[in-house]
């Protein structure tokens, strides 16, 4: 195991990113599967994660990925805690340990996960990607936590559940993955009151809980009474100050019965079910499952309210009841926003 590292922002542009990349595309594309990808069952699958698996994005890959395993539809071992400069190494070593099916986050090493992909095409890479696929490099298809439909939800929640009219938001970084879930959730919670204030800040780390916490209390000293918790420590800070917090990714309203209200929660399981059936199929390629973490696909809900389930209001629900409806439905449409969010 490496030590632990936080991942930080690829400082490249899309266009810069895309030219840099040219070379690997046209290696990929010299090299063309002539037949398809197979693999046999179970098909061996490997996990790199720059991260603890506890953590909340990872939590949810590695809990797809056992789930899948436990229907013996693949062998699944992981890294976890690999630093950026690490991981295309790793990637190599699982390729050349047989590994048919390699998923993680290529977010801050797309350069270097697309150009070890591109010397191993008979293997298939689903990695999280701000990027898009390149049917160049028909062996890697990218994914992304789209969840902004569950996000939308639960800001009507905490848009009912305000008394201040102050909500303060602790994220990560400000990468599209990020900043579309603050927007969907800010637009809910404006659903109930258009005059709510944003308290918006960044800690610049995937996995640092004292950092958050100490983030928050900040945002709490300065008004806020309910707390979007994109990161962990947030709501540590919101139960210590018995004020309320919102959850992301994944459901912690267990572990703060008293303090989170409702969680947009991601389910990876369609994302890679959808992989495993395209492998065993021999029709795996460059694609965007993006859309496997849709609501209307199953791949993000609105976790039970537990606790609090007699304790938001009436029109509160039956809004989120009638969007969750139209949702599903197609008739409404949650708006994808990848810019940085700001303080209002």
């Amino acid at each position: 195991m490496t030590t632990p590292k936080s991942r930080t922002i690829a400082t490249l542009s899309r266009r810069q990113f895309m030219a840099s990349t040219a070379a690997v595309a046209l290696v990929a594309g010299a090299s063309t599967l002539a037949t398809p990808l197979r693999a046999a069952e179970p098909i061996k699958t490997a996990g790199i994660y720059t991260v603890p698996v506890e953590q909340q994005w990872v939590s949810r890959i590695h809990k797809a990925a056992m789930t899948a395993q436990e229907r013996g539809d693949v062998d699944y071992v992981y890294s976890e805690n690999v630093s950026n400069t690490d991981y295309a190494r790793v990637m190599r070593e699982y390729a050349e340990q047989g590994y048919k099916l390699i998923i993680g986050e290529a977010f801050a090493v797309e350069q270097e996960a697309r150009e070890v992909a591109a010397e191993y095409p008979d293997i298939a890479f689903l990695l999280g990607s701000s990027f898009k696929p390149d049917d160049a490099l028909p062996n890697f298809a990218v994914f992304d936590n789209y969840i902004q439909d569950a996000s939308y939800l639960s800001g009507i929640i905490a848009g009912s559940m305000t008394k201040s009219g102050n909500i303060g938001m602790v994220g990560g970084f400000p990468i599209p993955e990020v900043n579309r879930l603050m927007h969907a959730f800010m637009a809910g919670a404006h659903e109930m009151n258009p005059d709510i204030k944003f308290q918006v800040s960044f800690i610049g780390s995937w996995f640092d809980p004292p950092k958050a916490k100490e983030t928050a209390f900040a945002m709490i000293e300065n008004g806020a009474d309910v707390l979007y918790a994109e990161r962990f420590g947030v709501s540590d800070a919101a139960a210590e100050k018995g004020i309320l917090a919102i959850g992301n990714v994944i459901d912690t309203q267990a572990d703060y019965p008293d303090t989170v209200v409702a969680s947009a929660i991601w389910h990876f399981e369609p994302t890679l079910d959808k992989a495993i059936a395209e492998v065993n199929a021999g029709t795996f390629k460059a694609a965007d499952y993006g859309v496997y973490s849709f609501m209307s696909e199953g791949g993000s809900s609105l976790a039970p309210l537990g606790t609090f389930e007699d304790k938001v209001p009436e029109a509160a629900m039956t809004l989120v009841n009638e969007r969750s409806a139209a949702i599903k439905a197609g008739t409404f449409t949650v708006e994808i926003n990848d810019e940085e969010p700001k303080s209002s």
